[in-house]
């Protein structure tokens, strides 16, 4: 695991060096501390990091993380040593630079809005208003579920995706296959997969 602080501070220096620094607000960086956190979890099937992530009011919050740069309030962030970046293991920092490849770009309030409409933010917050504050934790299953559909998304989003796809069933529609599908096999499969 990696300390909460040194995944925010690797996404403020991402933003320095894209030239999108004004963008970078706490609001924004708790977003993408929760995008980190579910897709480390559906892929390694353990936390980025050990801080729990609330259902606050404008959506995933890291509190440890939120505090430290509190007086900030929604004005951009001041850009971190670089030191740090010693600290995050290679396979972390490349997990960390796909989720800002993808998320990046977007403004805090989109990000937010995001948020509010996935299902481990909405359960968390157990039907409250929206202007109603909570500190409910958001379950790490629920993240981690959260995380296998966004990497689906990305997945089909990469321009490679289709022209890949379209040669997989190319291939599978013209060759001869050695393997005969007996009747119920496929019922059977796909029950199996209900189990």
């Amino acid at each position: 695991m990696i300390d909460c602080l040194n995944a925010a501070r690797y996404f403020i220096i991402r933003a320095y060096e894209d030239g999108i620094e004004a963008q970078m607000t706490n609001m924004k960086v708790q977003k993408l501390l929760y995008y980190s956190q579910s897709l480390h979890l559906a892929l390694y099937n353990q936390p980025l990091f050990e801080e729990e992530i609330q259902a606050w009011r404008y959506g995933p919050v890291c509190p440890p993380a939120y505090r430290f740069y509190s007086e900030f309030e929604a004005n951009q962030l001041p850009i971190p040593s670089k030191e740090f970046l010693l600290q995050i293991p290679v396979p972390k920092k490349e997990l960390l630079e796909e989720v800002w490849e993808y998320f990046g770009g977007y403004h805090a309030y989109l990000l937010s809005d995001m948020t509010h409409v996935e299902f481990p933010w909405k359960k968390a917050r157990k039907g409250l208003p929206p202007e109603a504050s909570s500190t409910e934790p958001i379950l790490l299953k629920d993240m981690k579920a959260l995380g296998h559909q966004k990497l689906d998304v990305i997945e089909r989003d990469n321009p490679a995706y289709e022209p890949v796809m379209s040669e997989v069933l190319k291939d599978a529609l013209t060759s001869e296959s050695s393997i005969r599908i007996n009747k119920g096999e496929v019922r059977d499969w796909l029950n199996s997969l209900l189990d």
